[in-house]
């Protein structure tokens, strides 16, 4: 294959040199390329807004505790904290609305104590959380939260989960995450196959996957800056595609019933003194359900003993204590440390004994459940810290550049003399046919089935080629009542036998005449 063949996609005139059967990368090519050229044109604006929106996602937690340091931090620390019971009382006293779900210690000398609400006056998914001064019991403020996130960060996470449009704007979120994986390794095939045929060495190779080339000018340069950047964030990207289709609406739903039917899931300690296990298994994130009343924070041991009995089992700060969530149920203590070293030991403590009565420790998770997590984490910035964030910041722009660059090659390669609007033609047509039939056929395979798991991408997938399909009856058409109407009309020779003077030159006709 040529230099020229390698930089640009066949034009619609062109016909493909014959493959020999040793050559399969010909032959797969065109349906690589237009698989990566459609789905990065069709499916590019919603990995840019999602790249954008993670961009913004990337200083959240800075920004969240600036906004925020009143409620999170303490005016001065005092020489030792009062017992976790006042301070929820006092918290109650302030706001007596709704039930308590879940209790969080202060994680240093400087942190306020959360007491997490379950009210009906916030959307669903949401709590109120008050916030309260372990050292002298006064309530710093209460605030709207999602989970663990503080306002500010909520409302960014759901602007990048569904722009703040509901169930019906994680459609988009799931889009880009079931086609970012599809667009990116598509781009890693071409890109990889195009500085091999270029370079002479396997060191030159590497140099041109790895190394943009300044002094290239208009759409190679271009090209060029777009398939090393892509290289540099292929790993991330994947990651960031696998993690967020875990959580996905419908993508998610199908990866949760993988996991069960593997055993990948969570484990959770058993709540239920009886062992009826109505408890086991599920997410460590959020709590069982709101406790019958608060009398359950003082009955028994309290929730004072029910911490003292955490800690004695080894527990620590940042921990989250889970109130029963129905009479003769006890108490859940899990660990919430997700940065790393991450820990999520958990404890079951009867209200009355206080006793540990189970216990489940991070080490003793399946691989895929720890996995999960730590990928999880890692999409969100959490896992590694300062680093992490500046790692998916840089991914993220990244990501942002290399779609700018692609819709930009599209547009060097419009025909620049075409009046109005034009775009750089699409990869040509038939390159399914031109696949070996047993290729052809497990790429038909493999789409029917991640369509089946992943119901957006096989929705999105059905309709690209729908639309394809028209598009090539409609050219098909055309060409065809042009070619009819090339064929009625009169040939030369049937012109010349109709009128004489046709034939003749101009020294003929003006001697004829």
């Amino acid at each position: 294959m040529s230099t020229s063949e390698i930089d640009r996609p066949p034009a619609p005139g062109d016909t493909p040199p014959p493959a020999t059967k040793t050559q399969l990368w010909p032959q797969l090519r065109p349906f690589v390329l237009r698989l990566h050229f459609y789905a990065g044109i069709l499916v590019g604006p919603f990995l840019l807004i999602a790249a954008v929106t993670g961009l913004l996602y990337t200083i959240s937690p800075q920004l969240s505790d600036y906004v925020h340091r009143h409620e999170l931090t303490v005016d001065q620390v005092g020489d030792q904290q009062l017992p976790l019971s006042e301070q929820v009382a006092a918290a109650r006293a302030a706001h007596p609305e709704g039930s308590i779900t879940e209790v969080r210690p202060p994680i240093d000398a400087e942190s306020t104590t959360r007491v997490v609400l379950a009210v009906d006056d916030v959307p669903e998914g949401y709590g109120r959380t008050v916030f309260v001064d372990p050292y002298t019991a006064q309530v710093r403020g209460e605030l709207t939260t999602f989970g663990e996130w503080l306002p500010v960060r909520a409302w960014i996470d759901e602007l990048h989960r569904n722009l703040h449009l509901g169930d019906l704007g994680r459609n988009y979120s799931e889009l880009a995450a079931s086609w970012l994986w599809v667009v990116a390794l598509g781009g890693l095939v071409l890109w990889i196959a195009r500085v091999r045929q270029r370079s002479s060495s396997v060191s030159e190779a590497a140099r041109a996957a790895l190394v943009p080339e300044p002094k290239k000018k208009g759409r190679a340069r271009t090209l060029s800056w777009h398939g090393t950047v892509g290289v540099w964030i292929i790993a991330a990207l994947l990651l960031l595609s696998v993690t967020g289709l875990t959580w996905s609406r419908y993508a998610g739903e199908t990866i949760g019933d993988v996991r069960t039917a593997l055993s990948w899931t969570t484990p959770s300690v058993e709540t239920d003194p009886a062992g009826t296990g109505e408890n086991a298994g599920g997410d460590h994130h959020g709590g069982d359900g709101a406790p019958v009343t608060d009398t359950v924070i003082g009955e028994g041991v309290g929730i004072d003993g029910v911490e003292a009995a955490a800690e004695g089992a080894g527990l620590q700060v940042p921990m989250e204590l889970v109130p029963p969530a129905a009479e003769g149920q006890a108490w859940k203590v899990q660990e919430a440390k997700r940065d790393w070293p991450t820990r999520y030991d958990s404890v079951a403590v009867d209200p009355a004994s206080g006793k540990v009565i189970d216990k489940v420790e991070f080490a003793n998770w399946p691989f895929m459940a720890k996995m999960t997590n730590w990928t999880i984490d890692a999409h969100m910035g959490i896992l590694f810290g300062l680093v992490n964030q500046i790692m998916l910041a840089l991914t993220a722009i990244g990501l942002i550049a290399v779609i700018l660059r692609g819709y930009r090659m599209w547009w060097l390669r419009r025909p620049t003399r075409a009046r109005g609007v034009r775009f750089g033609p699409p990869a040509k047509r038939g390159a399914l046919r031109r696949m070996p039939p047993w290729a052809a056929v497990t790429a038909v395979l493999i789409a029917v089935i991640l369509g089946w798991y992943l119901p957006l991408f096989g929705i999105t997938l059905a309709v690209f080629v729908a639309v394809d399909v028209a598009l090539g009856l409609r050219y098909h058409h055309r060409s065809r009542g042009t070619a009819l109407e090339s064929a009625s009309l009169p040939t030369r020779e049937e012109r010349t036998d109709a009128d004489p003077t046709l034939g003749l030159d101009t020294h003929d006709r003006q001697d004829k005449s």
